[in-house]
């Protein structure tokens, strides 16, 4: 089966810095892949806050859904880390886009690279509805 690869843009425009927390880890000792997943909705959610978006609006029942992932690990990660998970947004289309994640330690080194489709959802509804044109113009 080959591998999943991850291709990065060749600019981010955003970034955060998120700390391994010791409840991250697994029976290996580093961090654990639910974690990491976890670390990327964190920023994810802090991405879209940055473009004046978010992933569920209570008020209106609207926002996004994630509708896939995938996760190419690079290294271990461990207690104590502080990771930079810098995100760009690509591919966008009529109902979404993707965003793409690099996640390095503080000594500058991949931990992992990670891809998610986002679509825009009608919670009420329960369908795709289109990407805003605001939204669309910041993400293309």
């Amino acid at each position: 089966m080959p591998r999943v690869k991850v291709s990065l843009p060749a600019s981010f425009g955003f970034a955060v810095d998120i700390p391994v927390r010791i409840t991250d880890l697994n029976y290996g000792a580093h961090l654990g892949n639910d974690a990491l997943l976890s670390l990327l909705h964190e920023a994810r959610v802090q991405f879209l806050a940055s473009l004046g978006a978010t992933e569920f609006d209570p008020a209106t029942r609207q926002g996004f859904i994630l509708v896939d992932v995938a996760i190419e690990y690079k290294a271990e990660a461990f207690h104590g880390d502080v990771l930079t998970i810098a995100l760009a947004a690509n591919d966008p289309n009529k109902y979404g886009f993707d965003i793409v994640y690099q996640v390095k330690n503080q000594a500058n080194k991949e931990v992992a690279r990670a891809k998610t489709g986002m679509l825009c959802f009608d919670y009420t509804t329960r369908k795709l509805r289109p990407l805003p044109p605001a939204l669309a113009a910041q993400v293309g």
